[in-house]
């Protein structure tokens, strides 16, 4: 990573109240960059986002007038577009929104890019549920083909072409999508999310509740893939003829969802664990879900430093000392520094 890259440089980050955007937008002001944001009010409460000073001017990314005069205001030089329905059972019950969000959305922001008379690089961050679904269980790489089996997978599917059309039609490649496996870390607490579901749990004294306890998923710390992303905006600010169009972002090592939850438990002093859910909702999800990521390391020089007990040792961590009532943006900071160090 090249920090003299990001120093002084004007970058906007769609999304930055969520728990991934703000781990960004944090980074990049830790880089010295001029960072500005386009998103709602953070999304639950706490928040990563307040706990770190923030204060939003919310932006509704179905409002293109919005959207644009955001954009023409801050005239980026990157952009990160991270704005989403990025949860599979809310999308699941509200289609339609999920797919004016992560569909029509990432046009809007696309479509204020290109506005400018300089047009930044942008950065569309998708999922490694982009993909068709692959009975053997091998892992995708970047030209497997897309899919979507429910309303968020199918609507981020839809968004990587929305971004290949105005990479190849409009902004002469300086367009390019990131697809990330799960991520955990410090400061997340959305619903229906893992590590946020372990420590409710934690406070009620009882068993996180599972839907899909076998479910095979490819988690890491939440530093790996926004190391990833920061990369490829470098290259494509150096040379966005050589940048890919697409890359994964995924550990080397996947386990199952009560596998995480039990490494989690132990971290927790052996509780809460985990019960199976035998009323849950029926969504369909995909079973096994592995990342080919030898293109990123082969391109850009990435690779995940933190493996996956190194990831909960770190998510554990966070939310020990934060709860303990250490300031949470020195904490994320920290961690930070610590991340940059192993570089």
């Amino acid at each position: 990573m090249n920090r003299d890259a990001w120093r002084g440089r004007r970058v906007l980050v769609t999304g930055h109240t969520g728990f991934k955007g703000a781990w960004l937008a944090l980074w990049l002001e830790a880089l010295g960059a001029d960072v500005a944001g386009l998103s709602l009010e953070p999304p639950t409460t706490p928040s990563l986002y307040a706990l770190l000073g923030g204060e939003p001017e919310p932006v509704e990314i179905r409002d293109f007038a919005a959207v644009e005069e955001r954009v023409r205001a801050t005239e980026p030089e990157v952009v990160f577009h991270l704005a989403a329905r990025s949860l599979v059972r809310p999308a699941f019950a509200d289609p339609v929104a999920t797919y004016e969000v992560n569909v029509v959305g990432t046009a809007h922001i696309l479509e204020a890019a290109r506005s400018l008379s300089a047009p930044p690089v942008v950065v569309v961050v998708t999922s490694d549920k982009v993909y068709a679904p692959r009975p053997d269980g091998r892992p995708h790489a970047e030209d497997s083909p897309l899919g979507g089996v429910e309303p968020y997978s199918s609507s981020k599917a839809a968004a990587e072409l929305v971004a290949a059309a105005y990479r190849r039609s409009y902004l002469d490649g300086k367009v390019a999508t990131a697809r990330a496996g799960n991520v955990i870390g410090g400061g997340d607490w959305a619903v229906d999310r893992l590590v946020p579901d372990v420590l409710r749990a934690l406070d009620r004294s009882e068993p996180v509740v599972l839907r899909h306890p076998e479910a095979v998923r490819p988690w890491q710390h939440v530093l790996d893939p926004l190391h990833g992303y920061l990369l490829l905006a470098e290259l494509l600010l150096d040379s966005s003829a050589e940048a890919p169009a697409a890359l994964n972002f995924g550990p080397e090592d996947s386990c199952s969802v009560a596998e995480l939850v039990d490494r989690l438990s132990d971290g927790l002093g052996g509780r809460p664990g985990w019960r199976r859910d035998e009323e849950a909702q029926i969504v369909p999800e995909t079973a096994e879900l592995r990342l080919d990521a030898s293109r990123a390391r082969a391109q850009l020089g990435w690779s995940p430093l933190l493996r996956l007990d190194a990831a909960v040792d770190w998510t554990v961590d966070w939310h020990r000392r934060q709860s303990a009532g250490e300031d949470a943006r020195p904490l994320t900071l920290a961690q930070i520094a610590a991340y940059e160090e192993r570089l």
